[in-house]
């Protein structure tokens, strides 16, 4: 059996394939160090640019498996890439805790007005008076209780925050007060503190935030993004800050990325806005390799593969 493996991880991964496979190395940019016209499995490592995966698509006819290492794929299914018979996997879970993680930190910044106590503290200024919350009793909407919104709601729960998610198949999950199916939340927003999106990126999904949603917020309620940049309406985020119909946002995800200069997002009334960073961890890249050589395991014994998704649902 032939792979082909990201240059950057192939020493990590190398160790633990089976006997007698053949390996094609392929850089950044999509340049193969060898011959993958017959190999099976391609195992991704953050593709940024469609050119970079049709170059791999074109160089091996026969690719039966594709395994990318992140959770949403909508930059993945392309039309060029859906013409191909390929099941594709992703890293759905791999990086679920420290996003959770993050999002217990926008919600503390916010609630606990951290940003203005660093600056404070930066110009050595005594004062006090801040409208400080406490999180308990305070309701959080979890939109896409997947794999990361369920850990969310894991870290979240501690808190004594009372927590409500959406999905698509509604069912009873630990840690959540209240699952809806995937419109059922909107009629509960005049009653939400911490929004925080969990969902992918899909045609369904595309700027599913939108001047609706903010305008049906209290002004007190606060929007969290660790999804995609696409799933909010930034018009309507932008007016919704400037005008005050929310109190604020944390945004790990933007439209264009990295976010230009010259974008209004980063000098709106209280936003948080990081680098797509949330996701990141030194235990990543170990979660994404036992993930692939476990599905490597069973694909070579035919058995199901974890994570595969559905194309035409788009996760």
């Amino acid at each position: 059996m032939k792979l082909i493996l990201p240059l950057d991880l192939f020493a990590d991964i190398e160790p633990h394939l089976p006997p007698e496979t053949e390996v094609v190395r392929v850089d950044i940019e999509g340049n193969l160090d060898g011959d993958a016209s017959d190999a099976e499995v391609y195992f991704s490592w953050f593709l940024s640019r469609s050119p970079t995966l049709h170059k791999i698509l074109e160089a091996a006819p026969a690719l039966r498996w594709h395994h990318a290492p992140n959770a949403g794929v909508n930059h993945i299914l392309t039309s060029t890439y859906l013409k191909r018979d390929i099941i594709l996997t992703n890293g759905a879970g791999v990086h679920g805790i420290p996003i959770a993680e993050f999002v217990i930190a926008y919600i503390l910044a916010h609630a606990k007005h951290l940003p203005e106590l660093y600056a404070l503290q930066s110009e050595r200024h005594w004062k006090r008076g801040f409208a400080i919350e406490e999180l308990t009793d305070a309701t959080l909407l979890i939109i896409g209780a997947g794999g990361i919104g369920q850990e969310i709601a894991a870290r979240a729960k501690p808190f004594g925050l009372r927590i409500i998610g959406s999905r698509r198949h509604p069912q009873e999950l630990p840690n959540f007060d209240k699952v809806v199916g995937a419109d059922e939340w909107r009629s509960l927003l005049p009653g939400v503190d911490y929004v925080v999106i969990a969902t992918p990126l899909t045609p369904e999904t595309k700027e599913l935030i939108d001047e609706s949603v903010l305008r049906s917020l209290p002004n007190h309620a606060y929007l969290i993004n660790i999804a995609r940049g696409g799933v909010v309406d930034e018009s309507a985020l932008i007016k919704a800050l400037t005008e005050g119909w929310i109190a604020g946002a944390a945004l790990d995800t933007v439209n264009s990325e990295p976010l230009p200069p010259e974008s209004p997002l980063w000098t709106l009334p209280n936003i948080f806005i990081t680098p797509h960073t949330s996701g990141h961890s030194p235990k990543s890249k170990q979660r994404s390799i036992a993930l692939f050589i476990d599905n490597l395991k069973r694909y070579q014994a035919g058995q199901p593969l974890r994570n595969v998704v559905d194309k035409e649902a788009g996760y």
